[in-house]
């Protein structure tokens, strides 16, 4: 019995990247600018983004959210991202392969020694232009954190921060929470 080959109506190569990496074995990849990258975080990079969604979590069932590191496809590009956490409506969620950064209401990034320059320069740029309402960056190597909201094509208009490590960083509305950063 021989194995039955994959079949995909891909008439573009955005389409037939982004179905290729969702059917890597192994390793979750996302693309970031067209370029393919695993994504294998640190425990320590995996502690900072727990931190958030500990502290968050009382929010997010509120709003009827769910929060996870889920598929973000940025449509009409050669990106598809894995955020480190992302805040989603649950009826959203359920049964997605993948959501748009404007169906987000927070979207978090932790910055490793591999990705700082594309979290805190590409990915902001691209979250803001996808109109994600929040974007948190964890910068570990800087040790601060920045909240950027009100994007817009050119990029978010609104940053509070770079903040070190230990300042609070408060979360507007749906969250309407201050965020302790002294255990990232």
């Amino acid at each position: 019995m021989s194995a039955e080959p994959h079949y995909y109506a891909a008439e573009d190569p955005e389409t037939a990247l982004k179905y290729a990496i969702q059917h890597v074995r192994g390793d979750r990849v996302q693309i970031i600018e067209g370029v393919i990258e695993p994504v294998s975080p640190t425990w320590d990079h995996e502690a900072a983004a727990d931190s958030v969604r500990e502290q968050i979590g009382p929010a997010v069932r509120r709003l009827g959210c769910m929060a996870g590191s889920g598929n973000l496809d940025l449509p009409g590009s050669s990106n598809w991202y894995v955020p480190d956490l992302a805040v989603v409506p649950r009826e959203l969620a359920k049964g997605a392969a993948a959501l748009a950064p404007d169906q987000t209401l927070l979207v978090v990034e932790v910055t490793s020694e591999s990705n700082g320059d594309t979290n805190r320069v590409t990915k902001r740029r691209r979250y803001a232009e996808y109109g994600a309402p929040l974007h948190l960056l964890i910068d570990r190597r800087s040790r601060t954190s920045t909240l950027f909201s009100h994007p817009g094509p050119l990029g978010y208009t609104t940053a509070e921060g770079p903040h070190p490590f230990g300042t609070p960083i408060r979360l507007p509305a749906p969250f309407d929470m201050e965020l302790d950063t002294a255990q990232f």
